[in-house]
């Protein structure tokens, strides 16, 4: 156990640091599995990246589906403002835009936001998906 009180205790850091590395690699029965377990859907990092945004962000289209699936926040931002949908927009994730769309992301969340974004690079494509109702 931690010494300060409301401290994590290291088995528990350890438990959140593979719960973000498994969203980083989009290994999303495992994560689908922790989640189902207990671990947050909304976990965040110390930078306020959820599991979502991170699996978002490294591409992983059926990761993010498996954690909307379980009640993860698509629109849930970052500490420095930023939506899983625009992060995805600027890495140029197509599959994870749509994932994002259809688990009901506003493209509007965020700034810059995800049409901002989508404007910035000349996706006209992706703008396309981010306007679809």
């Amino acid at each position: 156990m931690s010494d300060e009180p409301g401290e994590p205790d290291d088995a528990v850091r350890e438990l959140a640091t593979r719960v973000f590395d498994l969203a980083r690699a989009g290994d999303a029965a495992s994560l689908a599995s922790y989640v189902d377990a207990g671990v947050p859907a909304n976990l965040t990092n110390e930078k306020g990246d959820t599991l979502v945004m991170l699996a978002a962000y490294h591409g992983h289209a059926d990761a993010v589906t498996a954690l909307v699936a379980r009640g993860a926040d698509v629109d849930r931002l970052n500490d420095r403002g930023q939506s899983p949908l625009a992060g995805a927009v600027f890495k140029g994730e197509d599959a994870v835009v749509r994932a994002l769309v259809a688990g009901g992301a506003d493209p509007q969340a965020g700034h810059p936001t995800a049409i901002e974004t989508a404007r910035m690079f000349g996706r006209e494509d992706l703008l396309e998906v981010l306007r679809s109702p």
